[in-house]
């Protein structure tokens, strides 16, 4: 067995279960073993009902009284008993175990283990589990893994199989030079992987956790100094002069451009026109126009007779590009074949546009990563645009690069980070900023909100639906858990339904639905059919709605500010005032100051950096950035000073061994060579 084994190698992993561990994007043993711990589960002394924290996981010592009682509803059976201690009272509640009202006997003495929360003044704590005090005890103190789990797939069974690999596959070569090691303190590869999976105590995880993530960045970033080192040498065999088409193009706009996006098009002009071939970042705030100026460099490509290509995300975003980039060529009276491209179009519709493509007849090209299949072959590619770059990986772009010959590459981002890690993490290409939004852009108006708000914000709600405007509810899952207190898509639905007036459309989107319903509820949105829009974050790189005014973020507390901000972004894109309510479903002194953030500003610069301040060593399993270059196990915020140190390391070991053939580097190579590979095929999208 070793990481390029199947996970059927592993005894016990039949067809049916890998079938589950491939819904999580495990499919080798490699894979298996670098699918990290979430989180874990320390068992630790009981406390008195008195010190109990809300939000917090902790146990207490019950005595049961009585049977507990069981109660029906329309989705569950309820099973309920009440521990007192000193005058304090404890609710604790089962979802679907009516067998426990003849497991807990009365007059034994239980441990309850779970999440503390407050209902109506009153403590609760929802399915807990719960052991004798001697099954406790030989758990007291150990740290149990948590994973990312899908429907019929156990943390049970992927600890099985994880445990199962690491006792009996051969330990792997270490790969990172003794000196970089020495230099940063970095723990044994070996010893960090069997530890981040089951850890013994808490020191030993932080420093598993922190050579994982160093490794993780270090090869993220070797990989894009060699193709940084493969740009430079490359020269410009398509240098586009300047064609009239694009001040047409200006001319016909409704508005000028602002000074920020004149600015930007003068340094693309410049690297169209230079002595080597352009590879450019737009990092710019949602709504600051980076694909106006993207539209000014791809007309400059087709009249310099080149083809361009832009590639999104998601179906959705890749058809509106497509339309509002004919809309706009057409009003500058400017006649190019505009070519969209997806995954979900029929084979017809695919072999129609692939002939377009090859032949020539398409000037521009929009998709998804459909476009770097192998049946799609450019006639003269000169011009690679990728939107939204962090939903790719680097060699996604990379792939799509090498179907013209040597074409100028540029990438547009709204995510907001911070220009420091910007640097390190967009390093083979130059960064442009966009740091200035349209002079008629209103404002967004935010409010940090408690649930108890709710009734007043579905008011507000038909007010702006009343007045011809559109809404996002935001929801941080998709179906109902019963062991977590979060808003669900679904179940929040049926509950805005009844709440709101019955001739509002509301309907719900998730990223788990088919590419076609998707597409047909975002069109539906987008068309003004769905007033009301209860979505999770697959919105956050969605259609562009001007209509829509409110957005609504339940749990708001769930979701980094990096991606709020994203998701704030749907809103304020046209010319009515928009509004943005954050709901905070806890009562955290940290909570509310993160969110408070939010309130006062709408500058996603600011709102990154103040983010990177708050964000520190301790938060090692919190709250992720969605959307932002996602490692498996780094996070480009709690992990900034790892990042700078892997970025450091990276410069000097290049400096002194650029191509990594040194003996002392072989085995690095070999892992930097298996890492590109990997990523060749990392299409999450």
């Amino acid at each position: 067995m070793n990481m390029d084994s199947p996970i059927t190698s592993i005894k016990g992993i039949g067809e049916k279960t890998a079938t589950l561990f491939h819904r999580v994007g495990v499919d080798t043993v490699g894979e298996l073993l670098s699918y990290y711990p979430r989180n874990y589960d320390v068992y630790e002394e009981p406390v008195t009902f008195a010190n109990l924290k809300t939000e917090k996981v902790q146990a207490v010592i019950g005595f049961v009284k009585k049977v507990p009682t069981v109660s029906k509803t329309r989705r569950y059976a309820v099973t309920t008993t009440t521990l007192e201690e000193f005058g304090e009272y404890l609710h604790i509640t089962w979802f679907n175990m009516p067998f426990l009202k003849n497991r807990l006997i009365p007059g034994d003495t239980y441990i309850f283990r779970g999440r503390v929360g407050k209902k109506k003044g009153r403590l609760v704590m929802e399915q807990p589990e719960y052991f004798t005090p001697d099954a406790y005890r030989e758990k007291l103190d150990t740290m149990q893994p948590v994973y990312g789990l899908t429907a019929g797939l156990s943390n049970k069974t992927i600890s099985k199989a994880i445990k199962q690999v690491l006792d009996h596959m051969d330990l792997t070569t270490e790969y990172l030079p003794d000196q970089i090691r020495l230099d940063q303190e970095l723990a044994e590869y070996n010893f960090a992987l069997h530890t981040i999976h089951f850890p013994v105590k808490w020191e030993d995880l932080l420093l598993a956790r922190r050579r994982l993530v160093f490794d993780e960045f270090f090869l993220f970033i070797l990989s894009l100094h060699q193709m940084k080192d493969a740009a430079e040498i490359r020269k410009n065999k398509c240098p586009f002069r300047r064609v009239k088409e694009t001040e047409q193009l200006l001319k016909s706009l409704p508005y000028e451009l602002t000074g920020a996006q004149k600015k930007v098009w003068m340094e693309l002009k410049r690297d169209l026109s230079g002595e080597r071939v352009m590879n450019r970042l737009i990092q710019g705030d949602v709504g600051s126009g980076k694909t106006v100026v993207a539209l000014l460099a791809l007309v400059c490509a087709v009249f310099n007779g080149y083809q361009g290509s832009l590639m999104a995300p998601t179906e959705v975003l890749a058809r509106q590009h497509g339309a509002s980039i004919q809309e706009m060529l057409s009003n500058a009276g400017i006649s190019v074949n505009v070519v969209v491209l997806t995954g979900s179009m029929s084979a017809k519709e695919k072999g129609l546009a692939y002939e377009q493509i090859e032949s020539g007849q398409a000037g521009i090209v929009v998709g998804t990563h459909a476009l770097i299949q192998n049946k799609v072959r450019f006639h003269r590619l000169g011009l690679v645009v990728t939107d939204e770059q962090h939903r790719f990986g680097v060699r996604q772009r990379e792939l799509l690069a090498d179907k013209g010959f040597s074409p100028h590459v540029l990438v547009m981002s709204a995510t907001p980070i911070p220009r420091t890690l910007a640097i390190i993490l967009y390093g083979d290409l130059d960064i442009s900023v966009l740091d200035e939004l349209p002079a008629n852009r209103l404002p967004i108006k935010n409010c940090v909100v408690d649930e108890s708000y709710r009734p007043t914000a579905y008011r507000f709600m038909e007010r702006e639906i009343g007045a011809g405007r559109q809404v996002y509810v935001i929801c941080a899952m998709v179906e109902d858990n019963p062991e977590l207190e979060l808003e669900n898509v679904v179940d929040y639905t049926e509950k805005l339904k009844r709440a709101m007036n019955p001739a509002i459309t509301i309907e719900y989107l998730h990223g788990k639905m088919k590419a076609r319903e998707k597409n047909e509820i975002m069109e539906r949105f987008a068309s003004g059919e769905i007033q009301v829009l209860v979505s999770t974050t697959v919105v956050e790189v969605g259609v562009n709605v001007p209509n829509a005014t409110v957005m609504m973020v339940e749990n708001a507390e769930r979701f980094g500010l990096a991606q709020l901000h994203q998701l704030r972004g749907r809103v304020g894109r046209g010319k009515y005032q928009s509004y943005c309510i954050f709901v905070n479903g806890n009562d955290s002194p940290d909570t509310k100051k993160r969110l408070e953030i939010l309130n006062k500003s709408n500058d996603g610069f600011y709102i990154a950096s103040e983010d990177l301040k708050l964000r520190g060593p301790g938060d090692l399993f919190g709250i992720r950035q969605s959307g932002l270059l996602e490692f498996k196990i780094g996070d480009v915020f709690t992990d900034a000073g790892i990042l700078k140190a892997a970025s450091e390391e990276a410069a000097k070991l290049l400096k002194r061994d650029s191509n990594l053939l040194k003996e002392e580097n072989r085995e690095l190579q070999k892992r930097l060579a298996a890492y590109r590979m990997a990523e060749s095929g990392n299409l999450s999208l």
